[in-house]
This record gives structure tokens, sequence and C-alpha cells, in this order.
């Protein structure tokens, strides 16, 4: 069983306002008598579900390309949070959850279709970025479009996340996923010069 946690990317998916929408434009068409269809894509790398690169929001951060791939495939964790809005801090989770490899965070933004933007969304607090890491966490997941609130200027959990060596991802879609461990995928494309990457994110049970 393969579980897809990845939002769908079309013109409709909401982005981040004032971000770039996903478009499409032909440039070659066979009813037009060319061989093949090709089309031309324009969008922001953070659209729909996506993987931060360190240039995000650092001046010297690795792109894509550059970033470590060991972290966005393993044993994951997910767990759902109570709050709509706010900072989630570590008694918000199970013990459990705070000792994940990976950990991967469901919220009621997972109910939202993928051309609905969240208005309130719960993000990351540098609290529970220092435990997890502590605890030898190497990658946390969210449903919400950012681990930093939404009217953030200074991007405290972002930076943190680069301070303590780890990555994140954004904007999963977990709506019906059960609380437990599964094998995370959720590569990011080996891009240069880009502040972050989509990812095709899918969760598989494990075995035993």
């Amino acid at each position: 069983m393969i579980y897809d946690i990845t939002r769908s990317v079309s013109p409709a998916t909401a982005v981040w306002p004032g971000d770039h929408p996903y478009q499409v434009e032909p440039a070659l068409k066979i009813a037009d008598g060319s061989s093949v269809n090709l089309t031309t894509i324009t969008m922001s790398p953070h659209t729909g579900s996506h993987a931060d690169a360190y240039f995000h929001y650092e001046a010297q951060g690795d792109y894509p390309l550059q970033m470590p791939l060991e972290p966005y495939i393993g044993v994951a964790r997910v767990a759902g949070a109570n709050k709509r809005s706010g900072a989630l801090l570590p008694e918000d989770f199970s013990d459990e959850a705070l000792h994940s490899e990976r950990l991967l965070i469901r919220s009621h933004v997972s109910d939202l279709d993928d051309a609905t933007w969240a208005d309130e969304f719960p993000y990351l607090s540098i609290e529970l970025i220092e435990r997890l890491a502590a605890n030898g966490c190497l990658l946390i997941g969210l449903d919400s479009p950012s681990v930093d609130a939404f009217d953030s200027k200074a991007l405290p959990c972002h930076h943190a996340l680069y301070q303590h060596g780890l990555v994140n991802l954004e904007l999963l879609q977990l709506r019906g996923i059960p609380d437990g461990e599964y094998e995370l995928i959720a590569l990011p494309l080996k891009l240069d010069l880009a502040c972050g990457s989509p990812v095709r994110a899918i969760l598989r049970p494990l075995w035993t």
C-alpha cells in the first residue's frame, strides 16, 4: 500500500499570497501537426508539497541539488496536532513523536482542498525544534504552508532548522493518514540556483 501525501499541482493550486501560480503553456501541439505535445511550465518551487532549500532563508545556504538526501527517505512518524493556529510546543506531542527521526505533523490544514489557502495554521516553535534536534531528528514535515508564522519576517524557526541541520517539508496532504510509523520517500529535485523544490511525497506502511 502507498499513501500519496502530495498536494496536486494545477493552475488552481493555492500559493503563498503574491507568489507565482502554476502555469502551463503549449510549445508544440500534436493537434497542430507536431510529432509531440511539448509544454513549458512556470511555477514557484514552493507550489504544493515541497522541500525548502537552505538558500530560501540563508544567503549562503545550499540549493536543492546540494541538500542532503538521507533526511528525505526513511522511517517517519505521523502525529496529529490539535492546534488550529499558533506555535506547536513539545507538550503538544507524545514522547514517541518527540523521538522521531522524521516527524510529519497533521493538522486541520489537511482537510482543505488544494485550491484553498489556509487562513490560519499551526507552525513550529524554537522549543520543539530544539527538542527534536536533541533527540536526533532529521526532518520535520507539516501540512501547513510555513514552519513560521504567516506574518513572520525574522523566520526564527527556519533559521533554527538550519542551525540544527534539520530539513523541512511543507504543504503535505496528510488527511486520513493514521498516526504511526511509516517509510517516507519525498526526494527534492536536483535543482541548481533554486530556493526549494517540489516533491512527490509518499508513505508506505512498515511491514513487520
